[in-house]
C-alpha cells in the first residue's frame, strides 16, 4: 500500500485503486504506531476514489510536513571506500574505516520538512563545490516512538570537494539549500523490504544516460533498526522523523552533475523519484 501527500489531502493506492482523505492531517496520520492497520481499514472500508490519480498528477507533495529528515554515513563498504578515496589527500581517510566498523553509526541532520524537494522538484549543487554528487538511499518513516513505519526514496546531494577537504565541512557537504529529496510516496507494509531490494540510480543530461548504476540493500552492513536505535537514543522526534540509510552508489572521480541533470532513484516496490537540478 502506498500513501501520497498532495496539495488536497491523503491519497492511497493499492493494486491501482485509489482513496482520498481530503480533510486528514498529515503528520497526525503517518506518525502512528498502527498505521499499516489503519491504512488496511480505510480501504476495506472505503469506496475507491476517481480523483485519486489526478490529485497525484496535479498536486503531488514531498511526502514530509514536520518532520525531521537524518542521514546514515557509510553503511555500504562502496561507500567507504569513495570516502576514502576523496579523502586521501587531507589524511581523514581513516576516519570513514573507523566509522564503517564501529558500534555506533554515523547519523547526521540532513532537513527539516520545509526545506525537502519532492518528486519532480528541482534540487541543487552548492555553488562553492566542484564536485557534486546524488545519493539514492532507501528511507526510514519512523514513527515519535521509534517504530518503522514505511519506506521511500531519498535523494541525498552531496558535495564531494567540501566533504573531502576535511571530514568536518560534512555539514556543509550535506546541508543546503535544495540538498534533499524524499518521494513520491511512502510504501507502509508489516513487513521488512526484501532484502534482495534493489536501487537504481539514472542520471539524464542533454537527453542521454550518462551514468547508472544499481545496488542491494542486502549490501547495507548494520540493521535497520539498529540505525533507528542510535538516532532515538538521545532525541525526541514528535512528529516522527525520516531517515537516510546511506548510498551504496558512489560515481567515480571523473563524474559531477551538472545544471540541468536529471536524476532519476527507482526502488523496487516503491516507485521512481525523479529530480531536475536546478
Amino acid at each position: 500500500m502506498k500513501v501520497y501527500r498532495t496539495k488536497k489531502g491523503i491519497v492511497i493506492e493499492k493494486s491501482n485503486h485509489f482513496y482520498t482523505l481530503p480533510d486528514e492531517d498529515w503528520d497526525a496520520f503517518i506518525n502512528d504506531d498502527n498505521l499499516y492497520n489503519k491504512v488496511n481499514h480505510i480501504i476495506q472500508s472505503s469506496e475507491i476514489s476517481n480523483d485519486g490519480h489526478h490529485w497525484i498528477k496535479d498536486g503531488l507533495l514531498a511526502p514530509v510536513d514536520n518532520q525531521e529528515v537524518w542521514a546514515s554515513g557509510v553503511t555500504y563498504f562502496k561507500s567507504k571506500l569513495g570516502r576514502q578515496e576523496e579523502s586521501k589527500d587531507s589524511g581523514g581517510g581513516t576516519f570513514y574505516e573507523k566509522v564503517y566498523n564501529a558500534a555506533r553509526p554515523e547519523l547526521f541532520m540532513k532537513a527539516t520538512g520545509p526545506n525537502v524537494r519532492g518528486h519532480l522538484q528541482k534540487v541543487r549543487i552548492r555553488k562553492d563545490s566542484t564536485w557534486d554528487v546524488p545519493e539514492p538511499e532507501l528511507t526510514l518513516l519512523i514513527s515519535s516512538t521509534g517504530k518503522i513505519l514505511g519506506y521511500t526514496i531519498g535523494n541525498d546531494m552531496s558535495s564531494r570537494s567540501i566533504e573531502g577537504e576535511n571530514p568536518l565541512y560534512l555539514p556543509q557537504a550535506k546541508v543546503y539549500k535544495g540538498s534533499a529529496a524524499i518521494g513520491p510516496c511512502i510504501l507502509v507494509t508489516d513487513q521488512p523490504l526484501p532484502r534482495d531490494t534493489e536501487i537504481k540510480l539514472e542520471v539524464i543530461r542533454d537527453s542521454n544516460l550518462i551514468f547508472s548504476d544499481t545496488i542491494t540493500i542486502d549490501q547495507i552492513k548494520r540493521e535497520l533498526n539498529e540505525l533507528v536505535k542510535y538516532l532515538y537514543a538521545e532525541y525526541d522526534f514528535q512528529s516522527g522523523s525520516f531517515l537516510m540509510t546511506g548510498t551504496g552508489i558512489v560515481p567515480g572521480s571523473d563524474f559531477t552533475l551538472a545544471s540541468k541533470d536529471v536524476v532519476k532513484i527507482q526502488i523496487s516496490g516503491i516507485g521512481t523519484l525523479i529530480n531536475p537540478v536546478e
